[in-house]
């Protein structure tokens, strides 16, 4: 029996699993339809070694000090100040729009106080910005427009920014000075082992299973829960009652180059030119050396996995029958980005979740992030002849499976696969567990997963 079934094991999935299980002793089982856990956020070692993101960059950061701290239990940090390119009229130029940016473009020498005129000068002044691109000409005018936003717009969302909510362009700020920083957020870093080592290690607890390659609803009548933490699309989950919410989806085209590099920083945008929107080399964010490098070709498209809530009137609108839905659901509680419909970063996925927790247990959010309780032990008799898989063959901590891995030289190693769904749970198809069934002779038996996850020394053999 556990006490709660999580669908998804991304940020928002694997948060409250680590908060239910390590501060209230909860036991918990997270599903995902994927073979590995950390969302879209997961990374893993391409076949040449180097290290990538499968579904784009995600770059992390925060002015959230909570949020930080909080994921700074499980992770050291890299510090990385991200920052972008765009390929417009034949120059690479910074964005978010700078002072180089437009004395670059237009071969002047004007300062801040210069450039805040020649903005001026140029906006179309809107009394209300009801649109994307209200927001933008407001600011900087139709040719800059026509230049950096319209077409990646385009591109990304599959509609012109005059058919989309302010909030889309409203993201990317206008710069008078040098700031060539994407973000200015006070905590800007990468996990120093990556995304997919932070998950194992925030979701390395005796009372949390993981089932992979598996739809939550072909468990949850087998896999007794008092009560589901949703994190995938909140349309699916009541079945489209009321319609299909829009999402734009993504492409990924990766490429590993015999070079050492090709671009001068992580991320360079395509607004006009190409099918695909934006370029990433990943070692700029990783900050691996390797011989090769790798690049991710990304390409927006309207059919696939879900990605980005669409943000116009009429899906907002769409969105709110499911939210009564929701609201009188009991005993589910709907999270992330896909559950409560909202374009959100990892950190404010993170925040979201942290809140869902302390909701649960009836805390603010500093007192359920300092909630913290002894595992449960489950004893387990051992045959002499047992066969013990640790979860790090020789012991030196850095959290990746040796056994049947490949080591890329530089301290990451490439994740093995899971077990079965039945070894993962310990169960036999009436949903009892079998670790401890009678093997004839009077011996106790226990599978090979129950060893690794429910030891008492379990803890032992990782980081």
């Amino acid at each position: 029996m556990f006490d709660y079934l999580i669908v998804g094991a991304g940020f928002a999935g694997s948060v409250i699993a680590e908060r239910l299980a390590r501060g209230c002793n909860k036991k918990v089982l997270i599903v995902d339809r994927r073979n590995h856990i950390g969302g879209n956020a997961y990374d893993c070692f391409d076949d040449y070694g180097v290290l990538i993101h499968k579904y784009g960059p995600h770059i992390f950061h925060t002015a959230c000090k909570e949020v930080f701290g909080y994921l700074s239990r499980f992770t050291d940090w890299r510090q990385y100040q991200h920052k972008v390119l765009a390929s417009v009229d034949g120059q690479l130029v910074p964005i978010p729009i700078n002072l180089d940016t437009i004395n670059r473009l237009y071969g002047l020498n004007l300062d801040s106080f210069q450039l805040d005129k020649w903005f001026e000068s140029r906006a179309e002044k809107k009394e209300v910005c009801k649109t994307s691109e209200d927001v933008v000409v407001n600011k900087v005018g139709r040719e800059l427009y026509e230049k950096f936003f319209r077409g990646y717009t385009r591109k990304q969302w599959g509609l012109d920014p005059s058919e989309l909510d302010a909030q889309v362009t409203a993201r990317v700020p206008t710069r008078t000075n040098r700031d060539d920083r994407y973000f200015t957020d006070a905590y800007q870093a990468m996990p120093k082992q990556g995304f997919t080592r932070m998950f194992e290690k925030m979701l390395d607890h005796p009372n949390i299973k993981v089932m992979l390659n598996c739809d939550y609803r072909d468990v949850k009548e087998w896999a007794p829960h008092n009560e589901l933490i949703f994190t995938g699309c909140v349309d699916e989950y009541f079945g489209f009652r009321h319609g299909k919410l829009p999402y734009r989806c993504l492409e990924f085209k990766h490429e590993t180059i015999n070079k050492e590099w090709v671009q001068p920083v992580a991320v360079i945008n395509y607004p006009n030119d190409y099918a695909y929107t934006r370029v990433t080399e990943f070692k700029h964010l990783t900050g691996q050396e390797h011989p090769k490098t790798s690049v991710v070709y990304e390409f927006s498209c309207a059919e696939g996995d879900p990605y980005y809530p669409i943000p116009r009137t009429e899906n907002a609108e769409l969105y709110r029958k499911y939210t009564a839905l929701a609201e009188r659901t009991s005993n589910v509680h709907f999270v992330g980005r896909l559950a409560t419909y909202k374009y959100y970063n990892m950190d404010q996925v993170v925040a979201q979740a942290l809140t869902t927790f302390a909701k649960i247990v009836g805390k603010t959010r500093q007192e359920a992030l300092e909630l913290k309780t002894e595992p449960r032990i489950t004893r387990i008799h051992v045959p002499m002849n047992a066969e013990l898989i640790p979860l790090n063959g020789n012991g030196n901590g850095n959290g990746h499976h040796e056994n049947g891995s490949i080591s890329n030289g530089n301290g990451y190693s490439k994740r093995r696969g899971r077990a079965s769904a039945a070894e993962v749970l310990g169960m036999n198809g009436n949903g009892h567990s079998h670790r401890n069934r009678k093997n004839g002779n009077g011996n106790g038996t226990a599978d090979r997963n129950s060893l690794v996850n429910d030891g008492k020394d379990k803890s032992a053999s990782r980081e």
